[in-house]
């Protein structure tokens, strides 16, 4: 397991609270907005942040025709099926519940490395997947009888964990050499010329004026949850092993559930107290550090 630095760590703390508090807030947005278009508006004035930072640091927005083919794969994973399919599915569940099947991404990235990228986890890496997988279960254990008639959200969040999972794999081998946030502002391009058209062919006849409460939820998640936290959540995945990036993230979903509880008045049960304790050891197995081996 890596050491992580003290940037490492700080990017963390604000990635967490921001997602973590995102997941009610997504659950406010969507509510009376068709959820596809909430979640383009959302990518679109996003970019205007990127842009910026970028031109403050003097980086170039240039990528190589030669790049645009393995810039699209990775927009194809990390923004165009994860963001459809997760908002697709945020009406059909309680926000919490929805933050914890999204969260089973860990679990999703350690089969896809050992399957397709050959990794090899250590006991301790096993160990951190087995608490993260136990955690999830018991945060739906109260939910499984009426998850059980949303089966399509259900479908719909698990597909998405699987491509963040595929797309975290495949960012974290990139080798493109494009500053992060250069590319960051590419992919979110890249996602949105596929999720544009989908959200007019599929919503315009809902298409109308966002009430307050969607208009900042809106620009919560164009400033704070992608402005900022997407491209610190592509900082992590790419200076980190896949594992190490995934879980350390693990705290997210029991932000979620808990700002859930006191937003939207979501009910709370003991698994929600036990499982919170099994993705702290998730996150443990990460962050701990290792003892160097004698010489």
């Amino acid at each position: 397991m890596p050491a992580f630095s003290r940037r490492h760590l700080i990017v963390l703390a604000l990635l967490t609270t921001v997602w973590g508090l995102n997941w009610p807030v997504l659950k406010i947005g969507v509510t009376g907005f068709p959820p596809l278009s909430f979640r383009v508006a959302s990518l679109w004035l996003s970019l205007p942040v990127y842009a910026l930072v970028l031109k403050q640091q003097g980086s170039s927005f240039v990528i190589e025709r030669r790049y645009w083919r393995r810039m699209a794969l990775l927009a194809l994973f990390n923004m165009a099926l994860w963001n459809a399919l997760m908002i697709l599915a945020i009406p059909l569940l309680s926000s919490g519940r929805a933050a914890i099947l999204c969260y089973t991404m860990p679990i999703f990235s350690a089969v896809i490395g050992q399957l397709a990228f050959h990794d090899r986890l250590s006991t301790r890496g096993w160990l951190g997947v087995a608490a993260a997988a136990a955690g999830v279960t018991l945060l739906l254990w109260n939910e499984m009888a009426r998850l059980s008639g949303s089966a399509s959200g259900v479908a719909l969040m698990l597909g998405a964990a699987v491509s963040w999972a595929l797309g975290t794999q495949l960012l974290r081998r990139s080798t493109l050499p494009v500053p992060l946030l250069a590319l960051t502002f590419w992919m979110t391009l890249a996602g949105l010329i596929a999720l544009t058209p989908l959200a007019w062919w599929l919503e315009r006849s809902q298409w109308q004026l966002p009430g307050m409460a969607t208009t900042l939820a809106i620009a919560y998640n164009a400033v704070l949850a992608l402005g900022f936290a997407q491209a610190a959540w592509f900082f992590l995945a790419r200076t980190l092993p896949p594992l190490a990036s995934t879980l350390s993230v693990m705290m997210i979903p029991v932000i979620g559930v808990f700002a859930g509880s006191a937003w939207l008045d979501e009910q709370l049960h003991w698994q929600d107290f036990t499982a919170m304790a099994l993705i702290l050891m998730a996150i443990a197995s990460v962050l701990w550090p290792v003892r160097a081996t004698a010489k």
